[in-house]
């Protein structure tokens, strides 16, 4: 599965399927997204060797079918993962973890409380410490953060538990032995004083799960918009 490339068409409406160096030359192929599914079936059953069938769900499969928004995280925090392990620059961290939102710098109430403002302090250079984006959840499941993004407002859920894919090189899908345990080993000890150590039943858990409201339907997300903590 992660040797296929999926290359979109600016507005959605196409998708181009390749799997680039398959030693059976298994041809790509562009359908119209995303109503071709029995073409799409076609394809995967070529490439998987077995029958496989293609649906369209509009409403998506979210790993969290309650905070099912858009997950956040820091650039900073993606840049000291990859300091854990040597070798991964940041882009393969991207693709390894998958989140939707990037955010490197923010705007902090002024009823900010001493958490945040430890983590006011420490961005004064103008970038995000890491795992700033931990203060955007509450200290219970009960609880939730209201921020808003430019003009759209978000409910701040829990850190995000993470799958064994961010174990995997995203590019041939190598497995990085020992990734969780270090992982987890070293987000224990780097917990931020901002963090709700109670919200982390284990460590392997990065980026922020999200709720969005259907008032928030329409609305535009723009490269720069500003981060306010309600």
């Amino acid at each position: 599965m992660h040797l296929i490339r999926a290359a979109y068409a600016p507005d959605l409406s196409s998708v181009t399927l390749a799997v680039p160096g398959d030693s059976r030359n298994v041809p790509a192929r562009t359908f119209p997204f995303p109503g071709a599914t029995e073409d799409a079936a076609e394809w995967f059953s070529v490439y998987f060797e077995q029958q496989i069938l293609v649906r369209h769900s509009p409403e998506g499969f979210p790993d969290d079918n309650i905070a099912n928004g858009p997950t956040i995280i820091s650039t900073a925090s993606l840049q000291r993962v990859c300091e854990w392990f040597p070798g991964m620059t940041l882009d393969n961290a991207r693709q390894r973890f998958r989140t939707t939102l990037e955010i490197d710098n923010a705007e902090l109430n002024a009823s900010a409380d001493d958490a945040q403002a430890a983590a006011k302090a420490a961005s004064a250079n103008g970038h995000l410490p890491a795992f700033w984006e931990d203060q955007l959840y509450g200290e219970d499941e009960r609880s939730v953060v209201r921020f808003r993004i430019g003009e759209v407002n978000f409910e701040g859920s829990n850190p995000c538990a993470r799958c064994p894919v961010p174990s995997r090189d995203p590019q041939n899908a190598a497995d990085l032995v020992g990734f969780q345990k270090r992982f987890s080993d070293l987000r224990r000890e780097t917990l931020p004083p901002w963090a709700p150590a109670a919200r982390f039943d284990h460590f392997y858990r990065l980026a922020v799960n999200t709720r969005v409201a259907p008032t928030e339907i329409g609305k535009l997300l723009r490269l720069d918009d500003t981060l306010q903590i309600l």
